[in-house]
């Protein structure tokens, strides 16, 4: 059973995006009160060239937060680097990225999710 599994797996790989570091440390920004990080996003992904941000407590509600892109543009085998910027009182535990889908009916329709565990 197992084998048949692993044969399947590795005979449709599964190709995602990526965000680093994926522990990124939160630092004091230029203003108070504000933490900030720093994150790059890679896509590996031909067939999706949108991904949404996103930062989320730690039962997975959406945080409020400040940054160049909610949703960024990046082209395949592209990269991103961007800052995220939240209040230093929010509990905010991830950020995240996920793949957009073309609303038109083509291409995929398997969504990727990368979170990154913010550190303090």
């Amino acid at each position: 059973m197992y084998r048949a599994v692993i044969l399947f797996l590795l005979a449709f790989p599964a190709h995602a995006h990526q965000m680093v570091p994926s522990h990124p440390v939160l630092k004091p920004s230029h203003v108070s009160g504000i933490l900030k990080t720093e994150l790059d996003l890679f896509n590996k992904r031909k067939d999706v060239e949108y991904y949404e941000i996103g930062v989320f407590d730690e039962d997975w509600n959406p945080i409020p937060f400040v940054s160049a892109y909610k949703v960024a543009h990046v082209r395949y085998l592209g990269h991103l680097k961007f800052d995220v910027y939240i209040r230093q009182g929010d509990k905010a535990e991830y950020v995240c990225s996920q793949s957009k889908l073309r609303g038109d009916g083509t291409g995929t329709l398997l969504a990727s999710r990368i979170c990154s565990k913010l550190q303090r």
